[in-house]
């Protein structure tokens, strides 16, 4: 019985690893096309059908920075045994500056409020403070990255709030990023425990209700910014609690991993991180073994992956 919930287990988290990272590139070439601008469900792969005019010039399989960032945190917290915001700023910053975990080394498709967040950072602002730079700032580039932390954290469903809270700091520091991340996380961490999607985010909700119960700011923007009893609808744009809310809506329909992510980027705009997040918690619900081969196969940097994954599942 253990034997058969380890090997589960580690499914679902693979599957939530290469489920984000696989989402991501698929997204890549048909970012910033409006959805009827998109090939036809079938025809959304790797490699776009003859003709499409692609967003980037990265050769198929090339996770962006979504992937990269999400790396350098699950890299961060199996070095240090935990969530730690200098670290994590570090690893970023080497990201934004010398390409690391970016495929090839090749940085592109930065955020504006990336950015300048990190040049605030490098030149010398603390960390905890570099997300405020756009006080307002409400795009979906934490949340993009936040999901190593569900297959890293063990702790209580608070402290994974509170890390899902402090990793957006360095970027994206407005209470409603860190609220969609925690909901995300909590979401993420049910499906990892086998429950279905719908039972999951009814509970992630009840949950952060409770958390929430005794700081009014961050309970606000989740009855009021996300709209939990709403039904769950996105446009695939990159806002924040759009980027969310489509993420859920795709997952409250679809019938595998394919499905979900091919959905996600027919939904146009920010295809890359609408696919990244749905991808990430696809691969959780369905599995790794889900997962398609032929995209497995085209993605880039998996030896790296690799390395991280098995640090992970020996720290479980």
């Amino acid at each position: 019985m253990e034997g058969a919930f380890k090997k589960r287990m580690k499914d679902k988290t693979a599957g939530g690893l290469y489920g984000m990272l696989i989402g991501d590139a698929l997204g890549v070439p048909y970012e910033f096309h409006k959805a009827d601008e998109l090939p036809p469900y079938e025809d959304i792969e790797m490699t776009p059908p003859a003709g499409f005019k692609k967003a980037h010039n990265a050769a198929a399989g090339t996770w962006s920075d979504d992937g990269a960032q999400a790396l350098c945190l699950l890299d961060s917290l199996l070095s240090c045994g935990g969530f730690r915001l200098k670290d994590f700023a570090d690893r970023v910053l080497a990201w934004y500056e010398e390409g690391l975990w970016a495929i090839d080394g090749v940085v592109f498709d930065v955020g504006v409020q990336t950015s300048e967040a990190l040049w605030a950072y490098r030149t010398g602002t603390p960390p905890e403070k570099c997300g405020f730079v756009r006080p307002e700032g409400k795009g979906n580039g934490a949340l993009m990255r936040v999901l190593p932390l569900v297959l890293f954290n063990r702790g209580t469903n608070r402290e994974l709030v509170m890390d899902a809270h402090s990793q957006c700091l360095i970027t994206h520091g407005h209470p409603c990023n860190q609220v969609c991340c925690a909901l995300y996380c909590l979401t993420g961490r049910y499906l990892l425990e086998g429950a279905d999607f719908g039972a999951a985010v009814k509970r992630a909700v009840t949950e952060l209700r409770k958390i929430y119960g005794d700081s009014p700011m961050y309970a606000q923007e989740l009855e009021w910014s996300i709209h939990p009893e709403e039904v769950w609808e996105g446009g695939g744009s990159g806002y924040v609690v759009d980027c969310l809310r489509s993420a859920f809506m795709i997952m409250e329909r679809a019938a595998d991993y394919e499905d979900a992510v091919r959905r996600a980027v027919l939904l146009g705009d920010d295809t890359d991180t609408t696919a990244c997040v749905t991808g990430g918690l696809a691969g959780i619900a369905f599995g790794f073994q889900n997962i398609p081969k032929r995209w497995y196969d085209t993605l880039k940097g998996k030896e790296g992956v690799e390395g991280l994954l098995h640090k992970l599942c020996e720290a479980e």
